[in-house]
């Protein structure tokens, strides 16, 4: 049997502030976010079949960094031109920071949102995790590189030595956007939220455990949590069925 084509569009949408693919007809049903360090290309086989839309976020992939430190709720007001142009609402698809960011969209313009599907979105301080703040040693030496007292090379050093990964990865001004986001939660917008909640998750996820999505459950209400067994942080990658059957039944409730 022949391999099926699929037809992708590069989309350029926001006065060229955001891009993305297309598969299916326009208007998307569907808008994908992804994670930190990611794109949309983590989208493209569980969206196959659908009228959807995958979006690099500001800084990711084909879109242009932002031009200042923003948070997920500045992100959210970028993507609202965005999903205006669509001109229907539509089921966010958010994983890791970009679950974040379709939850502060909801919240802000539920007119937008048909529902939720999120999954590895780091939404709350899990239960009983230490608090942000990084050992006193790192913050005594940040202290000492602002007052010019410690190299600028000493400094990125202990960088490198603390910081997470994807800190590690960063640069600039996405390095700062990461360390604002970090330091956010989102109880206020799951709160407020209107619209229905898919929450699917890796029981083996340590970046944002399951624990965090029965809280945001909780909050938000009309919520649903499947956990997936054996599958960490990156869902959309090791488990795009499970989380694709996710879209669909949120299709299909939100008809």
């Amino acid at each position: 049997m022949a391999a099926r084509i699929v037809a992708r569009v590069l989309k350029v949408l926001a006065d060229g502030a955001v891009f993305g693919n297309t598969s299916g007809s326009w208007p998307p049903a569907v808008v994908a976010l992804h994670g930190w360090g990611r794109t949309r290309a983590d989208f493209a086989a569980m969206l196959d079949g659908l009228d959807a839309l995958a979006l690099d976020l500001p800084g990711f992939g084909a879109s242009p960094e932002p031009p200042e430190v923003w948070g997920a709720r500045e992100y959210a007001g970028a993507l609202v031109p965005a999903l205006e142009e669509i001109g229907q609402p539509v089921v966010l698809v958010g994983h890791s920071r970009g679950g974040c960011i379709a939850v502060c969209v909801a919240a802000e313009r539920p007119d937008l949102v048909r529902g939720l599907v999120l999954t590895g979105a780091p939404l709350l301080r899990p239960p009983g995790a230490p608090g942000s703040k990084p050992p006193l040693g790192f913050r005594v030496a940040r202290a000492l590189h602002r007052r010019k007292l410690l190299s600028g090379e000493r400094m990125e050093a202990l960088r490198q030595k603390h910081g997470s990964a994807d800190y590690r990865a960063a640069q600039g001004r996405m390095r700062d956007i990461l360390v604002r986001m970090v330091n956010e939660t989102y109880e206020d917008e799951l709160r407020r939220l209107e619209r229905p909640v898919e929450l699917v998750w890796g029981a083996a996820d340590t970046a944002a455990p399951v624990a965090v999505a029965e809280r945001a459950a909780q909050l938000a209400g009309d919520a649903r949590v499947t956990v997936l067994e054996g599958i960490d942080h990156h869902v959309p990658l090791r488990a795009a069925v499970a989380l694709r059957g996710a879209i669909d039944r949120m299709l299909e409730r939100t008809a």
